[in-house]
């Protein structure tokens, strides 16, 4: 028999929720009054969540607990396309196929339909001849997000941008897991390390682990890919200092998971969850197009749900890793509204279909395209001389600034290393470059050249006292 809860109960539950902007179970059972046992408000809140009253946020004891407002709910569906709550009056254009997803996914939970993980789902997908992403969708994506040159090494156009896109990035996908940083907030954590007051210290960390994680994926740009290597320490940055087991951060998971607000009911055979993961990971390798690779795992990966959490957040990155590596314009999900984005994946988890997730996929695209588009244009095209020997150039000046060179050791080492390690066409231009950024090099750039500023102080004094 169902127990029954006093409207004034729940009505303490949610002036509590209200006054914290957001709580979890264990800051509401501190303040409660009279005292109730965690196991009851747990059940009460439980209760709340399914009558719409109240929004969670997380999974366990870290689990936040948000009042359910009108403007968040995911919104009407007019004239085929959906119209955004009024905190974003953005639109997101979508087919009538997703507004026959979305209408189905307003239904109450009761009246879903509950599903278990359809293995068929994946082993339907064939490379080279299954594409969820239509020809004129894919040739509209590579127009608008096209490399600089087929001659560029993997990730020289993420790296050019970086800066920015750590910021717009790490927003956004923070702010689709319901982070309340806002864009301020965030560049000033990034660039300065200074956290915003009021806000809960997880939020700070998911967003500082975005920025080690987008750096890993640049850094590395020729090395990661599909593959075990790539994706489990993507997920171990991303959930680093955010899980109850934190040896579950870049491991796949052992235990059951349940979708809140969802009838879906993720995998729980460890084996079988191994076994799916690596067959994504095998597809998504033998994916010849960049986009349709991008769009399959974000796609695949939460639907698997292979981590204890944070698996839409690695499938977000995820889906960057063709793009940072063939130079296109990066993804950074920029005004993608966060109901119709948790639609879109519901769809999948429910549904199995593609259709709403495809429609945000290129909508977000478009909008992050055109933004590094003008990027683009403001830092102007690189120098092809630097570019190919840029690694080259950065160990060189390194090191003589480590072994404390003047301007002739220096000039005589440059020329010696050039000589052995330079084709000989582009020799003598190498020394040019070389010198040029050795007596470019200051306080404000030697970073670039992975220094500490005690090498760069002790070699500047040498270097500034000898002058010829």
């Amino acid at each position: 028999m169902a127990r029954r809860i006093r409207e004034e109960d729940l009505t303490a539950i949610l002036t509590l929720i209200g006054d914290y902007a957001g709580a979890t179970a264990q800051q509401i059972a501190a303040e409660l009054k009279p005292a109730t046992p965690l196991r009851t408000l747990q059940y009460r809140l439980r209760q709340l969540v399914k009558a719409n009253r109240i929004t969670q946020e997380g999974r366990g004891p870290s689990a936040k607990y948000f009042i359910y407002r009108e403007e968040e709910k995911a919104a009407e569906v007019i004239g085929g396309e959906a119209r955004i709550g009024a905190q974003t009056d953005l639109f997101v254009p979508i087919s009538k196929a997703s507004a026959e997803i979305q209408k189905y996914l307003r239904r109450p939970l009761a009246m879903r339909t509950p599903v278990g993980y359809n293995r068929s789902f994946l082993d339907r997908y064939r490379p080279g001849e299954t594409s969820y992403l239509s020809s004129k969708e894919i040739e509209h994506l590579l127009k608008i997000g096209r490399p600089l040159t087929a001659e560029q090494p993997a990730g020289t156009y993420a790296n050019r941008i970086l800066s920015r896109l750590l910021i717009d990035l790490s927003w956004n996908s923070s702010r689709l897991e319901g982070n309340t940083y806002s864009l301020l907030d965030t560049k000033r954590l990034l660039e300065f390390g200074q956290e915003a007051e009021g806000h809960r210290r997880l939020e700070a960390q998911m967003i500082l682990n975005h920025k080690d994680a987008i750096e890993f994926l640049v850094s590395a740009a020729s090395d990661i890919g599909f593959n075990r290597y790539t994706i489990l320490n993507l997920h171990a940055l991303l959930a680093n200092n955010l899980l109850s087991d934190p040896a579950s951060a870049g491991r796949l998971r052992h235990i059951s998971v349940d979708i809140e607000g969802s009838t879906f009911h993720p995998l729980e055979a460890p084996q079988l969850v191994e076994e799916c993961f690596d067959q994504i990971l095998a597809t998504a390798a033998a994916i010849r197009d960049p986009f349709e690779q991008a769009f399959f795992v974000m796609v695949q990966l939460p639907y698997l749900q292979p981590f204890d959490d944070v698996n839409k957040r690695v499938s977000r990155l995820a889906a960057n890793i063709p793009l940072i590596r063939g130079n296109f314009s990066p993804l950074s999900f920029a005004d993608v509204p966060r109901p119709t984005y948790t639609e879109a994946v519901l769809a999948v988890y429910e549904l199995n279909k593609v259709d709403l997730l495809k429609d945000v996929f290129v909508w977000a695209y478009e909008r992050s395209a055109a933004r590094y588009a003008a990027v683009r244009q403001s830092l102007g095209e690189p120098d092809p001389f630097r570019l190919k020997y840029r690694t080259q150039l950065r160990d060189i000046v390194a090191e003589v600034v480590r072994e404390r060179m003047d301007k002739k050791l220096a000039s005589a080492h440059i020329a010696s290393w050039a000589a052995h390690e330079i084709e000989p066409s582009d020799r003598e231009k190498f020394r040019e470059v070389a010198e040029n950024e050795l007596l470019s090099l200051h306080e404000g750039n030697f970073a670039r050249y992975q220094l500490r500023p005690s090498e760069f102080v002790t070699w500047y004094e040498i270097w500034s006292r000898n002058p010829s």
